[in-house]
């Protein structure tokens, strides 16, 4: 029997599928990021399984006992606390270990938070990019930005509130300040969106809308951008430093015109000053 894995509710749990409660009922064994938050979800659905937990921290270590449950014929669900497994989520080192071992899984369509913000967003859906958590310390984060700053295609954050206002800092300090929404509370009674910039969120989120998980859906890499060129904003941050502005108006205005890093600017326009001083 295989490997299942099953979405389970981001916040409403009517969104619980019935395909889902039925593989959670047939199963052998679930296997969930923390059992405690996983038992109230089936004493909901009246549901009496035997829980393993596989979260992080442990899911390395889990991979014997459940393939082997497998090999032996067993059914094992696969649950992460809301949405679905492997995605942002606990999970992928399981699935991996089925793949690599040839057995059999399968994956339910069900609950997540990336489809519903990029809708609520109201940007482009053709095609994004998923990027999902910042991990890491800041520098890891900036080097991930870089990396992706040159999409054209919107992209996708997951968020923690007590991270947002930095993270979004640095968003904006390295993509520039883009047109960007957040999602927060997806399914639940206080589900919200808000529009505006990465760096406009910090004079817009009062203290009580740091609270509950959130999406950040940030705009492609602009068109301008891309056909622009590099003498074009150093020509107007030259005409600019004439005019007796300040390396750091110059670079905050231009920052944002064009979706270049403020730091960028900066270099530049100090490079310059010390060549004319030579």
């Amino acid at each position: 029997m295989p490997l299942v894995i099953v979405p389970t509710p981001i916040g409403n749990l009517e969104d619980m599928t019935l395909r889902g409660i039925s593989v959670l009922q047939s199963a052998d064994i679930i296997a969930c990021e923390d059992t405690r938050h996983t038992l109230q979800l089936l004493n909901h659905f009246k549901i009496k399984k035997p829980l393993i937990s596989c979260h992080e921290h442990n899911e390395a270590a889990r991979i014997e006992t459940l393939m082997k449950r497998i090999e032996n014929g067993e059914t094992v669900a696969l649950v992460s606390d809301a949405g679905t497994p492997g995605l942002s989520d606990p999970g992928g080192v399981i699935i991996k270990a089925a793949i690599e071992r040839g057995l059999p899984y399968d994956v339910l369509p069900g609950a997540n938070a990336l489809l519903p913000a990029l809708l609520l967003s109201g940007m482009d859906m053709e095609s994004f990019m998923f990027v999902g958590f910042l991990k890491g310390k800041a520098e890891e984060k900036r080097r991930r930005l870089r990396e992706v700053s040159d999409v054209k295609e919107p992209l996708v954050f997951y968020v923690s509130p007590h991270k947002l206002l930095r993270e979004l800092e640095i968003m904006g300090e390295l993509l520039g300040d883009r047109e960007a929404a957040l999602v927060r509370e997806i399914s639940k009674i206080h589900q919200e969106s808000i529009r505006g910039t990465l760096l406009s969120f910090k004079d817009i989120l009062t203290e009580d809308k740091l609270r509950g998980e959130y999406v950040c859906v940030v705009s492609g890499k602009p068109v301008d951008q891309n056909i622009c060129g590099e003498l074009e904003w150093m020509g107007e941050a030259d005409m600019m430093l004439g005019m007796d502005k300040s390396v750091k108006d110059i670079a905050n205005l231009l920052s944002i015109k064009y979706c270049i890093q403020r730091n960028r600017i900066k270099r530049y326009l100090i490079e310059k000053d010390a060549e004319e001083v030579k």
